[in-house]
């Protein structure tokens, strides 16, 4: 084996991208450049070294919120998910860890190489219909996994924003699960959290179930059809309010002129008693202009009542490692 020379070694290294920071096994290392960022979560470009693949290193913050237990609760929630959720139409988690010297939650997720859908979608303007076909499928095809999942788990805050893309490939994944819920039978009173104007109505009231997903959904492919955000005709969160509660429609669903689209997103958006499951819409005829092969829904679960939210899983217990 011929030998490696150390001076090219040090070259070498001296042209790499610097790492700001690595995790505790040195395995990941997180780099400067922003992929993106909320009201208490910045996601960060980083790499596996062991791997040889980018990946997204989520960091939280505890000092704003240290004595927010509602929020703290959330942020462990989602970690809790991730870690037990494995589905290709879903972000993988692949290690968590605290960071009490920085007062940081740390995690590593798997990183789309082409962001989100909604900034995705405003990048190519000319997508064909079978495509957007593809993306909504594959986006039922997650929520199917997680309603089916055992325990039930509610997205509550599915829009375009946090459901990400491979372009490459085409292939799209369901993340941002920290407003995720996992239900069960019996359920709880809990606060209302989620985008609004992706908002079911029931999902104002308190009292839902796993279809205000679907709802969500119909709204993510009307913002996927017309390029608009649905209520960007209101400009409060009020207006949109008595919108949605007096059942009035978004503007943007009357720029939808293809009927058989148009008939698809008045199915989600339905009331919950004739809104469909994502199982059920996986074998609508919206469908059926795809390949044959991407046109089957995969063998579902056994079918579950509707589900009822719990209140937040107890943590006390969680081992991050």
């Amino acid at each position: 084996m011929p030998c490696v020379d150390a001076t090219d070694l040090a070259s070498a290294d001296k042209d790499a991208e610097p790492f700001e920071e690595l995790d505790p096994t040195r395995r990941y290392g997180r780099y400067g450049d922003l992929l993106g960022a909320g009201a208490v979560k910045k996601v960060y470009r980083a790499f596996d070294q062991e791997e040889g693949i980018e990946v997204a290193w989520n960091q939280v913050l505890f000092g704003s919120f240290s004595g927010d237990r509602a929020m703290m609760d959330r942020l462990f929630a989602e970690v809790r998910l991730l870690r037990e959720l494995r589905h290709e139409n879903i972000i993988a988690l692949y290690r968590v860890w605290m960071d009490s010297e920085n007062s940081t939650l740390n995690f590593i997720t798997e990183v789309c190489t082409s962001g989100n859908l909604r900034e995705y979608r405003k990048r190519h303007r000319h997508v064909s219909l079978k495509a957007l076909k593809k993306w909504s499928r594959q986006i039922l095809i997650g929520l199917d996994y997680l309603h089916n999942h055992d325990p039930c788990i509610i997205h509550r805050d599915l829009n375009c924003s946090n459901v990400f893309i491979n372009g490459n490939i085409g292939q799209v994944k369901i993340g941002d699960l920290g407003l995720a819920a996992i239900v069960g039978k019996s359920h709880a009173a809990h606060s209302i959290l989620g985008t609004p104007e992706f908002m079911a109505p029931e999902l104002y009231e308190e009292e839902y179930t796993e279809l205000v997903d679907i709802y969500s959904f119909g709204m993510c492919v009307l913002e996927m059809v017309t390029l608009e955000i649905p209520y960007s005709e209101c400009d409060s969160i009020a207006k949109i309010y008595r919108k949605v509660m007096a059942g009035v429609r978004p503007a943007a669903l009357g720029k939808v002129r293809d009927p058989e689209v148009r008939a698809f997103i008045e199915r989600c958006l339905a009331q919950p008693r004739a809104r469909p499951s994502a199982s059920e819409l996986l074998k609508d005829p919206f469908f059926s202009g795809l390949d044959d092969d991407e046109n089957s829904p995969p063998p579902s679960l056994a079918a579950t009542e509707h589900c009822h939210p719990l209140s937040a899983p107890d943590i006390s217990g969680l081992r991050l490692d």
